[in-house]
């Protein structure tokens, strides 16, 4: 059985070697011309999607990458003193097992877990997709799959055609991203270094691998910002004005922009989707049900919503007229509880006001003070709060493994 999937960053790659685990054919298309190796940005595995690539047999691999920043340093704006944060107490506190990465880092690992059993095809992109399964390309010829699964990101090409237009499963949750590669000045040692100020944060941080770092800007804005999202130019001029007049390193970093060799900005968004299925299409990630960039754990989700996909359609057979629904059922509650939990944190991550960056600042030195085992028992007591992707059990498919060979 045939199996076309679109994208090769992380959730394509992750569906990948589950379904080539379970006997399906598969091929990857990408539209980029190589798998991207600038380190991306930081990203977070919690439980459940660390037990998924312990299981992928790359766990070991993954920490080998970990970004190893441990404390974070944040001065307030107008303020000369920094509050400082050990960032274990808060991880801990979310997951029992949680590693940060860089987003290019995971994509590459999970590239060389399957490039040697999955087709990839770089550098080409799906034009249309038939009732009965031919695909168009922009440069490839026409083939016939089986089954196309869209794990094409936040702007997904594969939703487009089958769904109809983003605008129409898209909310805007209030705030945006930007993250930009420039030099490690500060010479950053497993720590993360930032300013907050009212509507706007700014930060760097590395990895311990890494020679360079990435600055990220967080914003809000009381109204929707008018750009393309491939216009970079208009999403630099957007970045200066909004961060103007900040202080602390944040000249620097905007000083970089115009050399930076990376540059990512995009809205905190979710996509609501009733479904992400129709006919023999689905989506997977961040292209059926991203719950926010930088918000709600989008990077988890995609690789827990990968290992079910495969597993169900295995389950049954590639029968995707029943596994479909039966992903979808599987999934949804998780989906939705991070959709919940991300339209909160977008609005409280960024203070809004003068009280609610004392607030954040005060709440840094409690974290600091309360013993970790009581920040744990704490947070354990609710699975729809901050322990929410530590909540969704997982199941076991390994019945079959190799049943389509």
């Amino acid at each position: 059985m045939r199996i076309l999937i679109s994208g090769a960053s992380v959730a394509g790659p992750a569906l990948a070697y589950w379904l080539d685990r379970y006997g399906f054919t598969v091929t990857v298309v990408e539209r980029a011309p190589t798998l991207r190796k600038t380190g991306g940005h930081a990203i977070d595995l919690f439980r459940p999607a660390m037990d998924i690539v312990e299981k992928m047999g790359v766990v070991d691999r993954i920490l080998d990458r970990k970004t190893g920043t441990d404390w974070l340093t944040m001065y307030r704006e107008g303020e000369d003193r920094p509050v400082e944060l050990e960032l274990r107490r808060v991880f801990t506190a979310i997951s029992d097992r949680h590693v940060e990465i860089m987003r290019d880092d995971l994509s590459e690992i999970l590239y060389d877990a399957t490039r040697d059993h999955v087709e990839y095809v770089f550098g080409d992109s799906i034009t249309s997709i038939s009732d009965d399964g031919e695909v168009t390309f922009e440069r490839g010829p026409a083939r016939r799959f089986d089954l196309v699964i869209g794990a094409d990101g936040l702007h997904s090409n594969v939703r487009r055609l089958v769904f109809g237009p983003e605008s129409r499963f898209s909310a805007w949750i209030g705030a945006y991203l930007a993250v930009v590669s420039v030099p490690d000045f500060l010479g950053l040692d497993q720590r993360m270094v930032g300013v907050a100020g009212v509507d706007r944060m700014a930060g760097l941080y590395s990895a311990a691998h890494l020679p360079d770092a990435r600055a990220l800007f967080l914003f809000r804005t009381p109204e929707q910002l008018d750009y393309h999202y491939r216009d970079v130019p208009r999403q630099k001029e957007l970045l200066r004005e909004r961060f103007a007049g900040l202080g602390w390193q944040v000249p620097r970093l905007l000083d970089e922009l115009d050399g930076t060799p990376a540059f990512y900005f995009d809205s905190i968004t979710q996509l609501r989707m009733d479904t992400w299925s129709r006919g023999r299409v689905t989506l997977v990630g961040d292209a059926g049900y991203c719950p926010g960039p930088a918000v709600g754990g989008s990077t988890s989700l995609a690789v827990v919503g990968a290992y079910v996909l495969a597993g169900e359609l295995a389950a049954y057979g590639g029968d995707h007229a029943r596994a479909f629904p039966s992903y979808e059922a599987e999934l949804g509650d998780y989906v939705r509880r991070g959709r919940a939990f991300a339209v909160g944190t977008a609005k409280r991550i960024v203070p809004g006001s003068r009280a609610d960056l004392w607030a954040l600042t005060q709440g840094v030195r409690l974290v600091n003070l309360l013993p970790a085992g009581l920040t744990r028992a704490a947070t354990k007591l609710s699975s729809k709060g901050v322990r929410l992707h530590d909540s969704i059990a997982l199941k076991d498919y390994s019945a079959y493994e190799g049943v389509l060979h």
